[in-house]
């Protein structure tokens, strides 16, 4: 049966956050999954990722913001962002297993992951997933939110939608071929930032969130071996 339960992880300077631990019986790597900036680790968004991730052998350790703890609208500080992102995965090595490590999130969780790492607080993570990257606010793209992505030594995959407007595919590909083989870039057509797609496409929300599980744990396979 799968382990599903709830955490208290320590933050240095900024008091305890809850978790959400999801662990299939048959886990064969597992995700430290950040939310992004509106909304936490509850949302149906989060919920249904980290279900379908269950179904492909991921587990999951979801976690909250300290700002989302206590319920302020305003995200912290980048420092404080960053130093929850190494305690959950000092957490999740702990409940893991042996399993392998993997961080990342939603938007600025996934942002703020690969931000951690490339301070070096992140060594146990062998890959960084991004659900989203905010490379950019709406209507002004730019690249400098991806300038820290150069010293990040870990394998990292990228999930974007052509329709997301945080992220440029104009900018977002040439950054990804410049990072080499550590960077995968998975696009899916017409989904937005939030993975909704355009009944054009044929697809239902939740076969593009299926479509985010299996690409997470086929690319997660690769890299363990």
């Amino acid at each position: 049966m799968a382990e599903n339960r709830e955490l208290r992880i320590a933050v240095e300077g900024a008091g305890e956050v809850s978790a959400l631990l999801l662990r299939p019986a048959d886990a064969r790597s597992m995700l430290v999954l950040a939310h992004g900036a509106g909304a936490g680790m509850r949302h149906a968004f989060m919920e249904a990722l980290a279900e379908e991730l269950a179904g492909v052998q991921v587990a999951t350790l979801r976690y909250q913001f300290p700002y989302m703890e206590e319920r302020r609208g305003v995200p912290d500080r980048p420092k404080v962002l960053t130093a929850t992102v190494a305690a959950a995965v000092r957490a999740a090595k702990e409940v893991a297993r042996g399993l392998p490590l993997l961080a990342g999130g939603k938007s600025m969780g996934g942002r703020m992951s690969s931000q951690a790492a490339a301070d070096g607080l992140l060594n146990e993570a062998r890959g960084l997933v991004f659900f989203g990257f905010p490379l950019h606010p709406p209507k002004q793209p730019g690249t400098k939110r991806a300038e820290h992505l150069s010293k990040v030594q870990a394998a990292m995959l990228f999930l974007q939608g052509t329709r997301d407007a945080l992220a440029d595919l104009k900018l977002l590909r040439p950054i990804c071929k410049d990072l080499g083989p550590r960077a995968t870039l998975h696009v899916i057509e017409t989904a937005d930032h939030s993975f909704h797609v355009l009944k054009k496409s044929g697809r239902s929300d939740e076969e593009v969130l299926r479509e985010l599980a299996e690409s997470t744990a086929e690319w997660a396979g690769r890299i363990a071996v």
